[in-house]
């Protein structure tokens, strides 16, 4: 059985997090991807935050698994001759570099064009075309500019950001959407196209509930999921709403048995309409299921506040796996809040292929998260990420150097 990407050959200018995480997804469903890292450096992430000496960090290893790594020293002339026949070969460049690198080293889009019509240019930037365009931009820049930390948080503390990567890995994920849909067009069209994935739009993206609440708060003035409702007070832009669900079924986190000494025993409650009734019977709160002031949604949202209360006083008495399994029973939406230590321990997610432990020739065994898409035809394999420069005689020899020429590249600091 093949993969869906076999054939596809990538070229990997990425480095840090984004485009990397966007290669590491097309290399799990089956593309060739031929990262070009420096020469004695590599991607800077090599190094960042090592738990081991001298091994590659997992910062590093978790986001080039399934990859080749070759070292090219693009200023030297010799150098970019071997990247243009690279050019000449793939498919797609993925870069993630400051606005104007690839220009300013000779790769302009006409070039490129002129050596491969065909070839797909993929870049992450910070911002669109605008005033900001020239502006580097990191992941928590990201959040706070695609409209994430304004609305996240409680509304008495300031704007917060989210451990969820949204900026980083979230833009990666909407630019390898974007390059397999140019490759789709390709194959009727027979071009090669630009693909553009700016943070501050993927994280907007992410984001879209938010500014259709900025629209409703317009016209209403008033937004009755929200917390602030109905003591609260509403001002121009959408305020952070704590744990609010931020839709039509209301959800809380609540404590559960053991929050005094475990920071993370608490459990997502939602507390869904079609199910009120049941809800109602499991917290021994009967009388509210045609109480008229708790029997029906618009009833219920001005009192959310001590609905949930009453509901965490029985949750605070079972432990956050407890709750869960009773409440599922009665179909009643929950989510226990799982700690990352939980989720390595996790004998589903690893049976799953989401939690994968790879085994790397330096480091020793490590855990790291497989792809999160499944495909039934294109089973994904997890293999270890590259050493610095282990595949570039390989690759060399697949572009037509005899080992006599590589190894002249070599001496002369080309390779």
């Amino acid at each position: 059985m093949g993969k869906a990407l076999d054939g596809v050959r990538i070229l990997d200018f990425t480095h840090v997090q984004s485009g990397p995480t966007c290669t590491q997804l097309l290399a799990w469903f089956g593309a060739d991807v031929i990262k070009v890292e420096r020469a004695g450096a590599g991607d800077i992430t090599r190094e960042q935050l090592r738990d081991i000496p001298d091994a590659d960090s997992l910062y590093f290893t978790m986001l080039n698994h399934n990859k080749r790594s070759v070292t090219i020293d693009t200023k030297n002339p010799e150098g970019k001759l071997v990247l243009e026949a690279l050019i000449q070969k793939c498919d797609v460049l993925v870069e993630n570099f400051a606005p104007g690198a690839l220009d300013r080293m000779g790769f302009t889009w006409e070039r490129i064009q002129e050596l491969n019509p065909k070839m797909i240019v993929a870049s992450v930037k910070g911002f669109g075309p605008g005033p900001y365009e020239d502006c580097k931009v990191y992941e928590n820049v990201a959040q706070c500019v695609g409209g994430a930390a304004s609305t996240t948080g409680f509304d008495d503390g300031p704007p917060v950001v989210t451990g969820a990567q949204i900026g980083d890995s979230g833009t990666g994920l909407h630019l390898a959407l974007g390059i397999v849909t140019a490759l789709y067009q390709r194959t009727m069209t027979g071009r090669g196209q630009k693909v553009l994935a700016a943070m501050q739009d993927g994280v907007l993206n992410l984001c879209r509930v938010k500014l259709r609440d900025q629209q409703r708060l317009e016209r209403t003035g008033v937004m009755k999921e929200y917390p602030q409702y109905p003591n609260g007070t509403f001002g121009e832009a959408v305020p952070r709403a704590g744990n609010a669900s931020g839709g039509g079924q209301p959800g809380w986190i609540l404590k559960c048995k053991g929050w005094e000494h475990d920071p993370n025993a608490y459990i997502y409650f939602i507390t869904q309409a079609p199910v009120w009734v049941k809800i109602c019977n499991v917290i021994g709160k009967e009388a509210w299921a045609t109480d008229p002031e708790y029997a029906t949604p618009s009833a219920r949202l001005p009192r959310l506040k001590d609905i949930f209360a009453e509901i965490e006083r029985w949750t605070m008495t079972k432990t956050k796996f407890e709750a869960m399994e009773i409440l599922n029973k009665y179909d009643i939406p929950c989510g226990p809040i799982l700690s990352m230590k939980e989720i390595a321990e996790d004998d589903s997610l690893r049976k799953t292929g989401t939690i994968v432990e790879v085994d790397h020739p330096v480091r020793g065994k490590y855990l790291t998260v497989g792809n999160p898409i499944k495909l039934s035809d294109s089973p994904t394999d997890v293999t270890r990420s590259p050493l610095l420069g282990e595949h570039t005689d390989e690759v060399m020899a697949e572009l037509g150097y005899s080992r006599e020429q590589i190894e002249a590249l070599r001496t002369a600091g080309a390779i």
